[in-house]
């Protein structure tokens, strides 16, 4: 094959692969998601989110987050944090809004939402913010890993940065239901059916180890859920008689068997349809 072949071959195979990511705007946005295929990070207008005032019967988790996100944002050492725990007391709902707070409080952090599908493409992202001058909070919502699932492994290099370290602009933030971000029936069977038991879950459950805050969300009383769909009433205006409010938030939660944030929200959410309150800020 001669030269220009060759060249003609090298000339192709350029046009072809990607070009080599810009940059974003950070300036243009305060959280954005990254996407790959092709890789990108859009901006987002506006976080779905709730002010921090409203989430109730978390103070510890919230109090110890927001420690830990004000250190990170004014430049300072910080942990990677798991919350885990009970389905739908808050643990998103707290990332964004103690995200939302740091923002509104003058500090310049970057909050941007990861998929568990698009772990591996994390090296990628890790080699684009590495140089920016903004701080970045990584967030991955309801990890887990399932049998033979390999992601876990590309979460490694968030947790421990491999060679290069972890950025130190960035930290990572997840959410799951599972303390060890797997399934208890999985750890037992591996455990039974391996011929080291000590060592046959202990890469995948160390994992969990690697982050230096544990945040743990337990299912609310019935009190707690009370006043979490009162302080919604407080913060939206709503007027309603409190004998009536109690008997329908009861009934409410006993028709989806759990008491939990997310169900007080959806009852308060109904409550307003009915009462014509709008909710869009």
């Amino acid at each position: 094959m001669n030269d220009a072949a060759l060249e003609r071959i090298a000339q192709a195979l350029e046009r072809i692969s990607p070009a080599p990511l810009d940059a974003p705007d950070f300036g243009g946005a305060d959280a954005f998601v990254w996407h790959v295929e092709p890789d990108r990070l859009e901006p987002v207008v506006k976080v779905n989110r709730v002010d921090l005032a409203l989430l109730v019967a978390i103070n510890r988790s919230r109090d110890t987050l927001m420690e830990n996100t004000v250190q990170f944002a004014r430049g300072l050492p910080a942990n990677n944090a798991l919350l885990w725990g009970a389905r739908g007391m808050g643990k998103s709902s707290l990332v964004k809004a103690v995200h939302g707070e740091v923002v509104a409080n003058g500090q310049r952090l970057k909050l941007i939402e990861v998929q568990r599908e698009d772990l591996p493409s994390i090296g990628r992202l890790l080699n684009l913010l590495r140089p920016a001058d903004e701080r970045f909070l990584l967030f991955c919502d309801d990890l887990s890993f399932s049998h033979d699932d390999e992601h876990y492994k590309s979460l490694k290099a968030i947790l421990d940065g491999g060679i290069e370290g972890r950025p130190e602009n960035v930290v990572f933030y997840a959410t799951s239901n599972r303390r060890h971000l797997m399934p208890r029936d999985m750890i037992e069977n591996e455990r039974s059916s391996a011929i080291s038991p000590s060592e046959a879950v202990e890469e995948k459950v160390s994992l969990s180890d690697r982050f230096g805050l544990w945040l743990g969300f337990h299912a609310c009383s019935q009190d707690e859920y009370l006043d979490m769909i009162g302080g919604y009433c407080t913060a939206y205006g709503l007027q309603i008689d409190a004998d009536t409010l109690r008997a329908e938030a009861i009934e409410w939660q006993a028709t989806r068997g759990s008491r939990s944030g997310r169900v007080a929200w959806q009852y308060f959410v109904d409550l307003a349809g009915r009462k014509g309150v709008q909710l869009v800020s």
